[in-house]
């Protein structure tokens, strides 16, 4: 017999088929990860992607159940994914990493629990409250090759990777200046959770104030510009604009970065009258603004004044889960980016520095 099936119906099923297999390839690709804390307002991200199937949670590591409720009437998260302790998350179901939502100072502890079963993991910025938890992680991660690394939301700003794409065709000359921007009215005054703003706030829990919780973007992109080179020393100054809300930790933060060639500039605050995240890189014969994530402003020596928006950032640079799964798949190294460890002991070594001169009240010599 003659085949029937028309063919506007074989393109049809084809279509299926390949749907079909696409599924199922997806489904093999996606990421188990295990969430290590909820007290971290960033983690509305991760589980935005659980409920829109894009990342596998096979358990969430947190101690208070209250927010067991909280999040799972918000995202509809079954109660068998619960879990008071890590260690026991993460022996029970074997995930492919670990993603850490709580207090910088929380951050070892999860390496410490992670490193020895050979579980990688990525913490929210910054790696640690303090240089000696860094360290320490460090130590972890080189002993039983682990990869650890750091998500910032910068990191995915096609602005920062396209004003870098054009610095690396040498299009404005070497770098002299960079000056970052970042910050908002405060975590209060926008509406940051109790429990997020109860270690936010705290100078063991973040380490610092604004300082840490907004000086380690500017650190990590000028680091990252910087191809990893260490500054020779750094200064800084802290205010305390408003003691009556924060009365703790600083408030407002500015620190000078010095390099053999170039000098940076981090502004951080949470006293700020809007919400910023900008870079500004002056070279040798123009000027580039990345006035958020994605629109570009540009002078050159010669006046010529331009504006432009940021293409797209390409795979597997464009995501946080997209990039973790290339580099657990090992098809990027993600030794030498924003998100590595690398390049975050140096943003520890800034904000460190930045806190002795404060203290001391002087340049602290690197």
């Amino acid at each position: 017999m003659k085949n029937l099936v028309k063919p506007h119906l074989k393109m049809v099923l084809m279509l299926n088929a390949f749907l079909a297999f696409a599924t199922i390839a997806n489904a093999q690709t996606k990421l188990r990860c295990i969430i290590a804390g909820l007290n971290h307002n960033h983690v509305y991200g991760i589980l935005n992607r659980y409920k829109d199937h894009s990342v596998i949670i096979t358990a969430i590591a947190e101690p208070n159940k209250a927010l067991w409720v909280k999040y799972g009437k918000l995202f509809n998260i079954p109660d068998s994914l619960f879990y008071t302790d890590l260690k026991t998350a993460v022996i029970k179901t074997h995930p492919d990493a670990v993603l850490g939502y709580d207090a910088a100072a929380d951050h070892v502890g999860i390496v410490e629990v992670c490193a020895p079963l050979g579980i990688p993991v990525m913490v929210e910025k910054p790696l640690a409250a303090t240089l000696e938890q860094a360290k320490r992680i460090e130590e972890l991660s080189n002993k039983y090759h682990v990869q650890v690394l750091t998500n910032y939301e910068t990191t995915w700003y096609a602005s920062g990777q396209s004003i870098y794409n054009t610095v690396a065709a040498d299009s404005i000359g070497k770098i002299r200046r960079m000056v970052v921007h970042d910050g908002h009215q405060g975590p209060k005054e926008i509406g940051c959770s109790e429990e997020f703003l109860a270690w936010l706030t705290d100078p063991v829990l973040n380490g610092a104030g604004a300082l840490n919780d907004f000086g380690c973007y500017g650190a990590d992109l000028m680091t990252w510009f910087m191809h990893g080179q260490a500054p020779i020393a750094v200064t800084a100054i802290a205010r305390h604009y408003k003691p009556e809300v924060y009365p703790k930790v600083e408030d407002d933060a500015t620190i000078l970065v010095e390099y053999p060639n170039a000098t940076g500039q981090i502004e951080a605050s949470w006293a700020w009258p809007f919400s910023i995240k900008d870079l500004e890189v002056f070279g040798e014969t123009g000027y580039l603004h990345a006035l958020n994530g994605t629109d570009i402003v540009s002078r050159m020596r010669e006046n010529i004044k331009g504006a432009k928006t940021a293409a797209p950032l390409p795979q597997p640079i464009n995501d946080p889960m997209v990039y973790l799964a290339a580099v657990l798949n090992k098809k990027i190294s993600g030794d030498n980016d924003q998100s590595s460890l690398r390049y975050n002991m140096i943003v520890m070594q800034i904000l460190d520095a930045a806190k002795r001169s404060i203290k001391e009240g002087k340049r602290i010599v690197l």
